[in-house]
Order: structure tokens, then sequence, then C-alpha cells
């Protein structure tokens, strides 16, 4: 019986540690899978930078009620001073934030989000070896959430650029950063998710990513394996203010067009085509005779719009643009977005169950306020030259200030530009330019490209029924 107990026992002990060396074995072989994030930072560590700004903000005194003063001597003249102040003065304060970037180039060009530098007096930029360097804002661009930054100093350590085009859902990737001012701060993870449109940012396809990006990590890089950049890091989606699991990165290719336009001209040109769109549902794909739900179906072709001038129309379904498919509308922006004013595009739609080609010359996107006005009101534009908001006169509007039944254009709204220069207000009507009637915006805007730059030029306005000549001189924008 001692025999056989023994070799029982010997028998489980032989198990047991087989057992454990194959579960070591297979703990080895996954730790052996996974990617060592080391060398990755000792590479691209140094070209991160923290960034502080600076903002004046002036906070006005209360004001005392009408008819009163502050007493000028006495124990509540002081008193009276320090709440309410001198007339017209005002306390002002520093406001501080934080940010992420990295350096693009050894001479000292930086790039980060534009939210951490917007509206700042004072730019901070501090480099891995502790040196501090005041910062230039050389351009930002509202849209892309992208500003380039220069500071004074050479051969700094610059970060490498990869391809965003490249990446894959489930691909691992890496961050750092100064999350909450913890500055050099390394979070890791992968690629959730790559085209991901949001609510604010229609022109922008996101690259999501489960990496920890927390205030403070804005404007930093997004590297993959081979430490290239291939993002950055903008936004996170949280309910509480801190990481949740969902980050947004701005895509390296995107980012770097934006660069390129802001260091040689300063501002940021998209293409526009002119047409508001929704998805198309399944109920909606089998009315129009489509296979299956895709593309984006256009509700809505603005006037003078790129779109209009090719012939698209509501009901079409836009399923190709440039060669490339649309497979939801938010897929649209972005791919017009990247196509320079001016350019032709082949635009493939889906009209009444067949498939036609549409070449498209697409223009440059207006301002947001252009646009907001072009999607509520089918009359009104903001002609460029004017920078004023015109619009087509109904039969309601003629009878009420007077006009004639045909001719003359309403000016809604004055912009800061050679309207505004010259005297034109909210309300006038203008019914002559150049000593030609005008007829409607779309041949006001005729007339004003054939006109010349820095020259008084005159313009027949009415104003509270009354006719008054005004001296215009146009800049040089002519589109």
């Amino acid at each position: 019986m001692n025999a056989i107990t023994n070799f029982r026992v010997g028998l489980k002990q032989a198990v047991s540690t087989l057992f454990v060396s194959a579960l070591f074995l297979h703990l080895s072989a996954q730790a052996a899978e996974l990617p060592d994030f080391t060398r990755l930072v000792e590479k691209g560590g140094p070209a991160v930078v923290n960034i502080s700004t600076t903002q004046k903000v002036k906070r006005t005194h209360p004001t005392l009620p009408p008819g009163m003063d502050i007493p000028d001597d006495g124990p509540f003249g002081e008193l009276f001073r320090h709440f309410f102040g001198e007339e017209g003065e005002g306390r002002e304060f520093k406001s501080q934030s934080l940010g992420s970037g990295f350096i693009i180039s050894e001479d000292g060009y930086i790039m980060t989000n534009n939210h951490v530098v917007d509206h700042a007096d004072e730019i901070i930029v501090r480099l891995s070896d502790r040196r501090e360097l005041k910062a230039k804002l050389v351009g930002h661009d509202k849209r892309s959430d992208i500003a380039l930054l220069k500071v004074e100093a050479d051969h700094l350590p610059v970060a490498r650029i990869g391809n965003s085009s490249n990446l894959k859902v489930g691909e691992w990737v890496l961050a750092i950063g100064s999350p909450f001012g913890f500055e050099q701060s390394v979070s890791v993870g992968v690629v959730s998710a790559i085209g991901r449109s949001l609510p604010s940012e229609n022109y922008v396809p996101f690259i999501q990513t489960d990496v920890a990006i927390n205030p403070g990590n804005s404007g930093g890089p997004l590297f993959n394996l081979k430490g290239e950049v291939v993002g950055i890091n903008s936004q996170i989606y949280s309910r509480t203010g801190g990481f949740m699991g969902l980050s947004f990165a701005i895509p390296i290719d995107m980012a770097m067009d934006v660069v390129e336009q802001l260091k040689t001209k300063g501002s940021v040109s998209r293409g526009w085509l002119g047409v508001l769109i929704q998805n198309v549902t399944r109920e909606l794909a089998e009315s129009f005779g489509m296979d299956k739900p895709m593309g984006a179906l256009i509700s809505r072709v603005l006037p003078d719009s790129p779109a209009a001038n090719a012939g698209l129309q509501v009901g079409d379904v836009i399923v190709e643009f440039n060669g490339k498919k649309v497979y939801y509308s938010s897929d649209l922006p972005p791919l017009v977005g990247r196509v320079r004013p001016g350019s032709s595009a082949i635009v493939k739609i889906v009209r009444g169950g067949k498939t036609l080609t549409r070449q498209v010359k697409i223009e440059e996107l207006p301002a947001e306020e252009e646009l907001v006005l072009s999607s509520t009101g089918p009359s009104s534009r903001i002609d460029n030259r004017l920078k004023a908001v015109i619009s087509n006169l109904n039969a309601e509007q003629r009878k009420e200030l007077k006009l004639e039944k045909e001719g003359g254009v309403l000016v809604k709204k004055v912009q800061e530009g050679p309207a505004k220069e010259a005297g034109v207000r909210a309300g006038d009507v203008i019914l002559m330019l150049d000593n030609v009637k005008v007829k409607d915006t779309a041949h006001l805007k005729e007339i004003l490209k054939k006109l010349p730059e820095n020259k008084a030029i005159p313009m027949l306005v009415q104003r509270r029924g009354n006719p008054l000549f005004l001296a215009l001189t146009l800049g040089g924008d002519k589109k």
C-alpha cells in the first residue's frame, strides 16, 4: 500500500509541476507578445512639450446708482473705492491654462490644439530639458482645432510624423502629454475606431481610442508602435470631466495639411459643396430604389453653391465622392473639405433609382456665420468683398419700403470691412453700384467682381425712404 500511495503522491506532484510549468510558459508567451513601450517613449518623449498660457481678463467694478458719487473723504470713501473703484475703472487678473504639444521642426515649430492657446496673451513652452521659451502664435484654425506655434531655438528634438491613413482598428497607440499638469505622462491603448464624426466638428474624421486622456493632454501626440505621430489628442467624451474610455485624436495627415497652409498663408482653405445632408435609413433606401442604406441624402441645395451650379437636386443621394465611397452622411464633409477650392470633383449620385455622375467645381468653405445664414435663408448671403449680409426683397418688403417692383437688395447686417467703412447700415437698400442698377444678390456679386481695388466707387442706397450716395472702396478679395 505504501508503494501505491507513494506512486500516487509522486504522480500528483509531477502533474502539478507540469501544470505550473505550462502556465508559466503560457504567461511568458503572452508577455512576449505585448509591445515594449520604453524605447518608444525614450525616442518620442524629448519632442513633447508642455504649454502654459496666460490670458489677461478685465473684471469691471459694479456701478453706483445714477446720481451717486464716491465720497472724496470720510470713513466711507475708501470703502466705496474698494467695492466700486473709480469711474470706468476695472480690475485686471490673469487666467492660466495648461496643455501639451510637440515639436515638428528643428528650428522651433510646434503643433498643438487651437483651444489650448485660444485668446492667450502669453504662451510659454517648456521643453523636456526644462528650458522655458516664449512662443509666438503663427496661425490657428478653429474648425480643425489646430494651432501652430514658433519658438526661437535651434537643433530641437523633432517628432517623427507618420501616416494616419494606414491606421487600423485594434492597433496599439501611445500618448504623451501633461494631464493635470503632470509633465511627460505616458498612457497606452488601442485604436477603437477611425473616421469618427463628432457633432461639433464635421470636417475632422477623428481617430477614436481608449487611451487615457485628461485635461492637459490636449495638443499632445498620439504615437504608433513605430514611434511615429499619427494623431493629435484633442477631445474626450466624459460625463464627469475626466477620462471615461473614449478619446478622440485629429489625424496627423489632416493636421499637417492645416499646418502647411498656416505656414504659407496664415489661414486655412477648405472645399465647399453647398448642400444640407442627412443619413439614408433602410426605409429611405427602399423608397429610392437602393439595395442598402448608404450615402448622403441631399435635403437642401444652397443657392449659388457649387452643388446648385452642377445640377445636384434635393433627393439626390451622394454615394461616392472623388472615387471614395460615402457610407454615412458624416463621411462626406471631410472628403469635400480636403479638396482645394477651385478644383473639380467627380460626384456619383443615385437619382430616381439610377446612378449618375456629375462634375462639381468646388468653392471655398464660407465662414461659419455665412453657412448659418445660407442654411436658414435662401435669399441671403454674405458678400466677401462688401463684408455685409444682403438679401433679395420680397413683395411685402418692397411695399413697406416703398420700392419699385424690381431691383435693389436689402442690407441685413454689416461686418467690419468696406461696406461699414463707406457708411452702409443695416436696413439700407442698395439700388445702384458704380452707376449700374442692382437687380438682385447674384447681380450685385457680378458687379462687385468687376470693380477695381482701392478706388472709390459710387453706391446709391435708400435709407428710411430717402436716397443717399456713399463712396465705397473695396479691398482685394474678389471671391
